[in-house]
């Protein structure tokens, strides 16, 4: 396992992973952890096992025995993690409040440039506001609404159907801004059809605005109703043009959430 325990800082610092992880630093015990910080044991021990995957080294050193039954220690390189953490939020929060004083950045952008250090191969990135949650066992699907470049523009509702300890992890909540991911191999665009239904699961109309044709299907560039840009798939020889009234159908599961700021 590679040692590069900055990979396991790429996110926000704010990370609710940290937050954890820094709760197991105070308390000496994962259970303790969990409960303050309002996810379940197994969500904790996710997110410890994440930043250890991406840090390449132990966080965290379970500890034998004791009256609980045994507890956890930070290792060493859990500490230089937090160290790090606390230096790049101090670090960030002071060079976003100079801009946000200085009024060199629309309010808007800066949860947008908070992000920007996360890299990804979806194509996809878009600006959602957390509409509400429902649970079903250890599911959980997330209705959100897509925000249109428009000020008076309506949220275009999509949904996302995540794991209940992901979104333990996350915090989410009702009103929350976020980042839906979608890779552009996950959303099939056909030719609009009035009165038609999805073909992959939920629909989201616009228009083509780029189409790169190939004997494998395809590439569709497309600008939704709601203003936002998205990529898909059609099939060889769709017929469709630019300027097509389209539908692109995206399944639950493929949609990511990401915390932009």
């Amino acid at each position: 396992m590679p040692n590069n325990i900055t990979d396991a800082l790429s996110h926000e610092p704010a990370d609710k992973r940290i937050v954890i992880l820094r709760l197991v630093r105070v308390s000496g015990s994962i259970s303790q952890a969990a409960r303050d910080a309002k996810v379940s044991y197994k969500a904790a021990w996710q997110a410890i096992d994440t930043l250890t995957n991406l840090a390449g080294v132990e966080l965290v050193e379970r500890a034998v025995g004791g009256s609980g039954g045994g507890g956890a220690r930070i290792t060493a390189s859990g500490e230089k993690l937090l160290a790090i953490a606390d230096l790049l939020a101090h670090s960030r929060n002071e060079v976003f409040a100079s801009f946000a004083s200085k009024e060199l950045l629309l309010p808007r952008s800066i949860p947008i440039l908070s992000g920007m250090s996360v890299r990804t191969s979806m194509r996809n990135q878009l600006p959602c506001q957390v509409q509400k949650l429902v649970t079903r066992g250890q599911v959980v699907q997330v209705y959100l609404g897509l925000v249109g470049t428009g000020l008076t523009a309506p949220l275009i509702p999509l949904v996302s159907r995540i794991t209940k300890a992901s979104a333990e992890l996350l915090g989410l909540k009702k009103g929350q801004q976020v980042l839906a991911l979608c890779k552009a191999t996950a959303v099939t665009v056909a030719k609009f059809q009035p009165n038609a239904g999805s073909t992959g699961g939920q629909s989201l109309t616009g228009e083509a605005i780029r189409i790169n044709r190939s004997k494998a299907g395809d590439e569709v560039s497309l600008q939704l109703d709601a203003g936002l840009q998205l990529v898909g798939f059609s099939v060889a020889n769709s017929g469709l043009k630019n300027g097509s009234r389209v539908l692109a159908s995206i399944n639950e599961s493929a949609v990511v959430i990401a915390l932009a700021s």
